[in-house]
């Protein structure tokens, strides 16, 4: 027979709206969210590989940068290369910077980062489909994602010139475009504007696991994490497992920007395709591509409710 709603029913109809809210409220974000379509990501990560290795300083990858500009150009976004030479143990390198930067409520700074050179590898013709087109292609479509999108930030979506060594790895022969990049901002006295810096790489790996970053900052590995486990259920894909990568966002942490590195760095069984003619398209895939597209978006969701930014 029917049966009076004691205390207990009150309750469980509570939390069962409650619940209701907190999944509307997570679509209703999502709805309003940029889409960002791996599959254009995909075909951006194949035109960079034909154009072969791009190591910095190459003409391959000058070619390469200079179809990056005019696709990038047609977002209506505001497009700058930024022209430096490094010293090299190989010699004085000719290298650029590309930043897209797209209008916020203010003039403080989230900057979204990958880089865009291939390994120089003797012997090897190396296309670097993971390691330097993947990051490249996420960020090209996150700046077609996010032209119409306003945050309380601005967005600087930066393309990173000589990530790779030339020779062998160290503090100095590597990270160049990075390192040009805070020493110019430091310079300008423009470093404090930027309040937070994403940054990607190797993130085209089919078999994508992307673990959290030792030398990252804490709050923002946080918040990236939790925005992939917990609103986009990637736990899958997004491991708590620590793993410690020097990568481009070294130089902003130890100039005091917080930074999080987005990573996969086991590439193929024991990591066997990394650095090697095997980082190909066949190794990579669009709905990697999809997933990593699809946290950035909702961490600058979040990043533009976060305490931690002024």
């Amino acid at each position: 027979m029917p049966r009076r709603k004691g205390p207990r029913g009150l309750v469980a109809l509570g939390v069962a709206v409650l619940l209701c809210l907190g999944a509307a409220s997570i679509l209703s974000a999502a709805a309003e969210r940029p889409a960002f379509s791996g599959g254009r990501a995909f075909e951006d990560l194949k035109r960079l590989v034909s154009f072969g290795p791009r190591p910095s300083g190459s003409n391959q990858l000058a070619k390469a940068r200079q179809w990056m500009i005019t696709q990038l150009r047609q977002t209506g976004e505001d497009v700058e290369e930024d022209r430096f030479t490094a010293s090299t143990p190989i010699g004085q390198l000719a290298m650029t910077n590309v930043t897209v930067k797209i209008p916020g409520a203010s003039p403080n700074v989230v900057i979204v980062a990958g880089h865009y050179d291939t390994a120089r590898i003797p012997g090897v013709a190396f296309v670097g489909a993971n390691d330097g087109a993947s990051s490249a292609a996420l960020l090209m479509e996150l700046a077609r994602a996010l032209t119409s999108h306003k945050y309380p930030f601005t967005v600087w979506l930066v393309f990173f010139d000589g990530e790779e060594a030339t020779r062998q790895w160290s503090d100095t022969d590597s990270l160049y475009g990075s390192r040009h990049l805070v020493q110019r901002l430091s310079a300008s006295g423009d470093l404090g504007h930027v309040q937070a810096m994403i940054l990607v790489d190797m993130i085209g790996d089919a078999d994508l696991g992307v673990h959290r970053e030792e030398n990252s900052t804490r709050w923002l590995t946080d918040l990236v994490f939790h925005a992939a486990q917990k609103q986009l259920g990637y736990s899958k894909y997004f491991l708590n497992q620590p793993q410690a990568i020097d990568d481009d966002h070294i130089p902003f942490v130890n100039a005091g920007v917080s930074a999080v590195d987005l990573i996969d760095f086991d590439y193929g069984p024991g990591n066997r395709y990394w650095h090697t003619a095997q980082d190909t398209l066949e190794h990579c895939s669009p709905t990697s591509l999809t997933i990593v597209g699809r946290v950035v978006l909702a961490s600058l969701d979040d990043l533009a409710k976060s305490p931690h930014l002024k």
